[in-house]
């Protein structure tokens, strides 16, 4: 279950956001698999599990992105259902290594969380999905890249939040003032499993994590997984 963090003083009057979330957050990063439970801190909104692809589960996924037939697959899957993965996702038969490799993901999300069902999104990508910095409106998202370049986000403390959507005034992210210079971007890599904590994380109001998708050169491709409550 989640962690709720308690929004009400011990006598019951309601405790203001400002108080309420922490004044920084901060990203963990560690190379076991068991690192992305400190998502459950109050004070993280980005835990990474650093690995390296193996070489048959890259293979299939560069392999996957030569396949004109493939446009990408967009499921919601009970948690019951994980085991019957290759049904789901069809396009994904010849290559079982990427499809054991979503599944263990699959299968860790909905153990951390507790989860009855998710929404499965695999997507090809030959252009940037989302190029502008945002926060997502979720409670938690997990993101993977399997080829191609690895979201960058910000760090919490060296973000204007203002800037955000309209708050940018139609200027770009790197004009707008969103943040104090280029080497703050953050990136994440191909292989890494990142879960990113968002704005309806309860208590995570206001501290969502700031990411978007990387630029795409012409000619390349990128292959990302991403995982929803649902």
């Amino acid at each position: 279950m989640l962690k709720r963090s308690e929004t009400k003083s011990a006598d019951g009057v309601p405790i203001p956001l400002c108080e309420r979330v922490p004044a920084s957050r901060h990203a963990v990063f560690s190379h076991a698999a068991e690192g992305l439970a400190d998502i459950y801190d109050v004070q993280v909104n980005l835990a990474v599990w650093r690995r390296s692809l193996s070489a048959s589960v890259k293979k299939n996924g560069e392999a996957l992105l030569t396949d004109p037939r493939f446009t990408g697959e967009r499921v919601a899957l009970p948690t019951s259902k994980l085991g019957e993965l290759g049904e789901a996702l069809p396009s994904l038969a010849r290559f079982p290594h990427l499809k054991n490799d979503i599944q263990l993901l699959a299968e860790m999300f909905t153990t951390l969380f507790e989860l009855k069902a998710i929404g499965l999104r695999l997507t090809p990508l030959t252009s940037s999905m989302c190029p502008r910095f945002h926060v997502d409106r979720v409670p938690c998202r997990l993101i993977a890249t399997y080829a191609g370049g690895g979201s960058e986000w910000l760090p919490h403390h060296c973000i204007d939040r203002s800037k955000l959507g309209a708050g940018s005034q139609g200027l770009s992210d790197e004009d707008s003032g969103l943040f104090p210079e280029i080497a703050s971007i953050q990136s994440l890599a191909a292989g890494d499993v990142a879960l990113l904590k968002g704005e309806m994380w309860e208590g995570n109001e206001g501290a969502g994590l700031v990411h978007r998708s990387p630029a795409v050169a012409p000619g390349d491709k990128r292959l990302l997984l991403t995982l929803d409550f649902n």
